[in-house]
């Protein structure tokens, strides 16, 4: 689950992609088992929203049929407009077939009854209509829909074909609209040794902002022997990795300490990308959401030689060998640096030039700040 802005407006995970799948499969298996073993129906997908519902629906419809489309425009913005525009029809002979209007949604039921007068007078055998999304609240039609995938309430949704102005029909699962989030919460991130936790001590005084560190995060519960703390010293003492779960679930604590912030800088979380996953679905939860991950970009090299450089005062054991130093930059690399791919694919990534003086770096970092 997440919040995903298009254009001026946000919109929340509403339906998962796995569900939208389910949905579907359901809906091709009740319209193929109410047909005749032999009949070969004529689906005909409403353009444009209707494309990629059409496509899955075919797929999971076991048995021979045909498609076409028609198109016509009725949505302007997030309302419903009385004026459908021009519809464009299809070629194909339809006496006596089995004809299967799909929809994406129904709402009004404008759209769809200018399309069902148009097929009742093609001489078709039998006229049905199948749509994925149906709004009993707001139709004001008297045509019978066989099939509906799911009813819904009457907000605006976008995914998976449906848009607002345009956008959002590529995602894959469905979203409602929200209201605004009220926080900014960045993700800081970089390998070892690349400055994260000097950068984010200046940054939530400029911003007014909480600084979570896992690290600090940690130490605070094992040292205050809280059951979360515990459990992860139980892990840790035994030479294993602290799940997921139990990471996760010391953010959540941290977070909501803080209710009335303004928002979160999370320094060294997300690891993984189900911890991502994770935390996106978390702020979701609370009309929040990560509005970016700002990344400090550094060489390799350069931050080993930092870092032995700073073993030699630190006190830091694991600054003194450069073998273990690569072995952590092993560990950022293969698990962590996966992290850019996920949020740059969200759209939120914005890399740092890393090297210089430290008032040089966090311009750097506040001119993105201010962005976000």
């Amino acid at each position: 689950m997440k919040i995903t802005k298009l254009n001026d407006l946000y919109f929340k995970e509403y339906i998962s992609s796995k569900d939208l799948q389910q949905i579907v499969t359901s809906l091709a298996k009740q319209v193929k088992d109410d047909l005749p073993p032999n009949e070969v129906p004529m689906f005909v997908g409403i353009l444009n929203g209707c494309f990629v519902f059409a496509a899955d629906f075919l797929r999971a419809y076991k048995g021979t049929c045909e498609i076409s489309f028609v198109k016509l425009a009725s949505y302007e913005g997030t309302s419903s407009s009385e004026n459908v525009k021009k519809l464009i029809g299809i070629n194909e002979d339809l006496t006596d077939r089995t004809v299967i209007i799909l929809e994406d949604i129904i709402d009004t039921g404008t759209t769809l009854h200018e399309i069902y007068e148009i097929f009742r007078h093609k001489n078709v055998k039998e006229l049905k209509i199948a749509t994925l999304f149906f709004k009993p609240d707001v139709y004001r039609k008297e045509l019978p829909i066989e099939y509906i995938g799911k009813n819904i309430d009457d907000k605006f949704i976008v995914g998976y074909g449906l848009d607002y102005n345009g956008l959002g029909r590529n995602l894959p699962a469905i979203y409602q609209l929200t209201t605004q989030p009220k926080m900014t919460n960045i993700v800081l991130f970089g390998p070892p040794g690349a400055g994260k936790g000097t950068q984010a001590d200046l940054l939530k005084e400029k911003y007014n902002l909480v600084h979570i560190s896992t690290g600090d995060v940690f130490r605070f519960n094992i040292k205050n022997e809280t059951e979360l703390g515990m459990l992860a010293k139980s892990y840790m003492d035994a030479g294993n990795l602290v799940p997921d779960e139990v990471t996760i679930n010391m953010l959540k604590a941290e977070v909501n300490k803080n209710t009335d912030a303004k928002g979160f800088i999370f320094d060294g979380f997300p690891r993984t990308e189900s911890q991502a996953i994770a935390l996106d679905t978390f702020l979701a939860e609370k009309n929040e959401r990560i509005n970016g991950m700002v990344a400090l970009e550094v060489s390799e090299d350069l931050l080993v030689e930092r870092l032995l450089e700073r073993g030699k005062t630190s006190g830091r054991t694991d600054d003194t060998d450069e073998s273990k130093i690569r072995n952590r930059f092993n560990e950022y690399n293969t698990k962590t640096a996966v992290l850019k791919d996920f949020y740059q694919d969200q759209g939120n990534y914005y890399g740092i030039d890393g090297v210089g003086d430290i008032k040089d770096i966090t311009k750097r970092l506040s001119d993105v700040f201010d962005k976000l």
